[in-house]
C-alpha cells in the first residue's frame, strides 16, 4: 500500500510540475513575446558603422526625416526613400571623443549647387538599407558628400 501511495505522490508531483510549467508559459505577456527580435530583424552594429581611411574615426548616420516624394522608376530601382535630415555621430577612436551634428541635406544640396553649380548627393536610399532608423555604412558617402565638399564634415 505504501508503494502505491509513493507512486501516486510521484505522479501528482509530476502533474503539478507540468501544470506549473504550462501556467508559467501562459503568464508570459504578449508584449514580452513581441519585443523579442527575430533573426531576420536583427542588425549587427558593425553594419551601421563606417570608418575613415586611417581607422581613427567611426561614423554612424541616423535618419531623422524623409521626404514624402514618390520615387521615379520604382520598377527599376526598387523601393527607395529620399532622406532630408540626418544626425551624424563621429567617434574619435584615439581620444574616445564623440561629436554629433544634425544636417539638413536638402539645404546643403541647394547651397552647394548655388556656390559651385553642381551637387553630388544622391539622397535616394533603398529602404532595405535603413536598419532601425540608421543608414548602413556602405551608403554613408552618398549622404555626406555635399557636406564634406563644403567642409561641414571632415571624415
Amino acid at each position: 500500500m505504501s508503494s502505491k501511495r509513493c507512486m501516486s505522490e510521484e505522479n501528482l508531483k509530476e502533474e503539478s510540475s507540468k501544470n506549473s510549467g504550462e501556467s508559467l508559459l501562459e503568464t508570459v505577456s504578449d508584449a514580452e513575446v513581441n519585443s523579442r527580435i527575430s533573426f531576420e530583424e536583427f542588425t549587427d552594429e558593425r553594419e551601421l558603422i563606417s570608418h575613415d581611411a586611417f581607422g581613427k574615426k567611426q561614423m554612424k548616420i541616423k535618419v531623422l526625416e524623409v521626404s514624402d516624394e514618390n520615387p521615379v522608376l520604382k520598377w527599376k530601382f526598387g523601393d527607395r526613400v529620399k532622406v532630408t535630415k540626418i544626425m551624424v555621430t563621429i567617434k574619435h577612436l584615439t581620444t574616445q571623443q564623440v561629436e554629433e551634428a544634425e544636417f539638413d541635406i536638402e539645404a546643403i544640396e541647394r547651397e552647394l549647387s548655388e556656390k559651385r553649380h553642381y551637387s553630388s548627393t544622391n539622397r535616394w536610399i533603398p529602404a532595405e538599407e535603413i536598419k532601425n532608423g540608421y543608414v548602413i555604412g556602405s551608403k554613408h558617402t552618398r549622404l555626406i558628400s555635399d557636406a564634406s565638399a563644403l567642409d561641414y564634415i571632415v571624415f
